[in-house]
């Protein structure tokens, strides 16, 4: 079942939250895993695309340096726009094309090989014929139909080669088969010929022409092979042989002819031959066809070389993409393959290719690996600068083989692989660092109040002071008895108690719009911003607050048996401070500073003294002005030497006492006489 690419992509984000939870090790081969996974499929379901795109881009092997020196055993005859203005349009008549050939087999050419369909039947064919037949050698094209879905059977197709079996797999490699063709006359039955079939690709191009192609049980040679056996071998008895390639960097099968021992053709499991594009175009001279029939061009060229006769006009609709153009005549492509045959330096891809392609990509795998094991900066420059050089060295393996061993290995996958690992792997070291920093903030900010952790966890250490002026209302509640209790109890009791405490007391004063800044040891210190009525009343509605919890949620109902129960002192004042952070840069201090902090932290103090369970600074209680707060009088704070004023709240007067604390109603008897009383 083929899942869709869309439900791929909303699955990302899952399997990368799964991966951050497991270990990096894990983490790391399964996105690893998952690229390699991503990089088949998209393959495989864009196949065609990506062919197109390996082969343009493959093809910089070639045409980054080309061979220019210029080629002399094969000349090509055009049938240019110059041939066509003077002679006429094309078709020619036969007599015309007779001259031409006549013209050719008198400028001393070897062999002449016509890149053209002789099809229909036309006047003059017997003095074209008789002109093919008394040139040294020449050779003429038919057209094998591909792919079988027409239906035509036009001609004779004659000189198929012996020795193969057409319909089953010669070794990996299954021939083209058809039972279409184009073909000349049967009266050409004598005259040599090849095929010009054409591989052609989704944009047009042709860089694969089949080496045989069966017809009628039959196997036919391409014109380039037709070629070289007219060429190179005596008589016509072509007897052929396809062998399985038997070394890694071979091809798929050889095809070798008994007439022409010693040269293989390398080709692909569907029988193609690769067209070979390392020489420049300009590498294949030509003469205009009319310059040969009127002998005035420099026919010295013709002089013991081939000759490939074809057209280069543009109306004559054989023209094609090639990676140098496009718009290139069709019949370079001959002269492509014909150059390579001579030179025995046809490409191909080794049998090899794809397990050689995976250990490019095992080998970007490993480097992509070390590169995310290291983390930090190193790995967030390292991983992007690799997705771009790793497709770079991939292509450069491909281009070096290329030009130096005609090998066409190919580059896609481990680009493809190296550009969606490295992604891949950046995706999870940046969710991972972003995990981790987020975990960070986190415990920061259960240290210290969130700004203060967005700030350390934002910015670099500093050896200087970092703090600024501000007027806050602070709140100091300290836990009464507790040292005594600590005495008495295990220290596990102890911490569950203050957990206990710290936890429901910083609620409640969170539940009024403050923060509680510091836990300083059985105590705590909360900040509300501002010294204003509003934040006065906050810290008052807190300190009530904890109060009414004291003992219901925040402390136990009963002490244990021995101690004094414990008790809550609150202290509320306003003023000035200085908040921020001081010390080394290796180890700062967050603090809050300041005479307001002191004189807070004092009148706490005097909660056990005053038995007041809250007392007030006299700049918060001027914003209590609506509370009728009761002055206890003016006291000289310890370390201080200015006295300061202190307030609490009036007593709460209830009409009705609990049931618990009403007096019970007593019986007196006086002088000897009954009477009741209430007391």
């Amino acid at each position: 079942m083929i899942v869709p690419i869309h439900r791929l992509w909303h699955s990302l984000p899952n399997s990368v939250s799964l991966m951050l939870h497991d270990t990096p090790l894990r983490g790391r081969l399964a996105m690893l895993i998952l690229a390699a996974l991503t990089s088949a499929f998209l393959l495989i379901s864009l196949r065609p695309q990506f062919d197109t795109l390996q082969e343009r881009v493959g093809s910089f092997g070639w045409t980054l340096s080309p061979n220019t020196v210029p080629e002399e055993r094969l000349i090509i005859v055009s049938i240019d726009e110059k041939s066509i203005a003077e002679i006429g349009p094309w078709p020619w008549p036969r007599e015309q094309m007779a001259r031409l050939v006549t013209a050719i087999d008198q400028a001393g050419a070897q062999l002449q090989l016509h890149d053209i369909v002789y099809a229909e039947a036309k006047p003059g064919d017997d003095l074209f014929l008789e002109s093919l037949l008394s040139a040294n050698k020449a050779v003429i094209a038919q057209i094998p139909l591909l792919p079988n879905d027409q239906s035509l059977a036009s001609g004779q197709l004659t000189h198929a080669v012996a020795g193969l079996a057409c319909g089953a797999a010669e070794g990996p490699t299954q021939l083209p088969i058809t039972s279409n063709y184009l073909a000349p006359d049967s009266r050409f039955a004598g005259v040599v010929k090849g095929h010009i079939t054409p591989i052609v690709a989704r944009d047009g191009a042709i860089r694969k022409v089949p080496a045989l192609v069966c017809v009628n049980g039959s196997a036919y040679p391409a014109l380039a092979l037709t070629a070289l056996l007219q060429g190179m071998a005596a008589g016509s008895d072509w007897k052929a042989s396809l062998q399985a390639g038997t070394y890694p960097f071979g091809p798929a099968s050889e095809l070798r002819f008994d007439a022409i021992p010693g040269i293989s053709v390398p080709l692909d499991s569907s029988g193609n031959m690769r067209i070979s594009y390392a020489d420049a175009p300009s590498v294949f001279q030509a003469i205009s066809a009319v310059d040969v029939m009127n002998a005035t061009g420099d026919l010295s060229l013709l002089d013991n070389a081939w000759v490939l006769v074809g057209a280069t006009a543009f109306g004559m609709d054989d023209i094609v993409p090639t990676p140098y153009s496009g718009a290139t005549p069709g019949v370079e492509l001959t002269a492509r393959l014909v150059v390579s045959l001579l030179d025995e330096k046809v490409p191909y891809t080794p049998r090899s290719a794809n397990s050689l392609l995976g250990i490019i990509a095992l080998l970007f795998c490993g480097v992509l690996y070390l590169l995310a094991a290291t983390r930090g900066r190193f790995a967030s420059l390292g991983l992007p600068i690799a997705a771009i050089c790793m497709p770079i060295i991939a292509i450069a393996i491909h281009v070096q083989l290329l030009s130096s061993l005609n090998l066409w290995l190919g580059w896609l996958f481990p680009a493809l692989f190296s550009v969606l690992a490295a992604s891949a792997l950046l995706l999870l070291e940046l969710s991972r660092v972003r995990l981790e920093r987020s975990r960070v903030f986190s415990n920061l900010s259960s240290y210290l109040p969130d700004d203060i952790a967005r700030e350390i966890a934002y910015q670099l250490p500093s050896s200087k002071v970092n703090a600024a002026r501000c007027n806050v209302t602070l709140l100091s509640a300290d836990l009464r008895n507790f040292s005594a209790f600590g005495e008495a109890r295990p220290p596990e009791e102890s911490a569950a108690v203050l957990h206990f405490f710290f936890t429901r007391a910083t609620e409640l004063v969170e539940q009024n719009g403050g923060r509680v800044h510091e836990f300083r040891g059985d105590g705590l210190l909360a900040v509300w911003d501002g010294h204003d009525t509003r934040a006065a009343e906050q810290a008052l509605a807190s300190a009530k607050a904890l109060q009414a919890a004291l003992h219901s949620s925040l402390l136990p109902a009963s002490a244990p048996a021995g101690l004094e129960p414990l008790d809550l002192g609150i202290a509320i004042e306003q003023g000035p401070v200085l908040i921020g952070s001081i010390g080394p840069a290796h180890r700062r201090s967050h603090t809050l500073l300041g005479d307001t902090v002191t004189i807070t932290l004092r009148i706490q103090e005097l909660t056990a003294d005053l038995a007041q369970p809250i007392l007030i600074g006299e700049c918060a209680a001027r914003q209590l002005g609506n509370y009728n707060l009761e002055s206890q009088g003016s006291y000289l704070l310890a370390g201080l030497k200015i006295p300061h004023a202190l307030f609490a709240l009036p007593p709460v007067v209830s009409s009705e006492l609990p049931e618990k604390q009403k007096l019970p109603l007593l019986k007196v008897l006086v002088g000897g006489r009954r009477q009741y009383r209430n007391t």
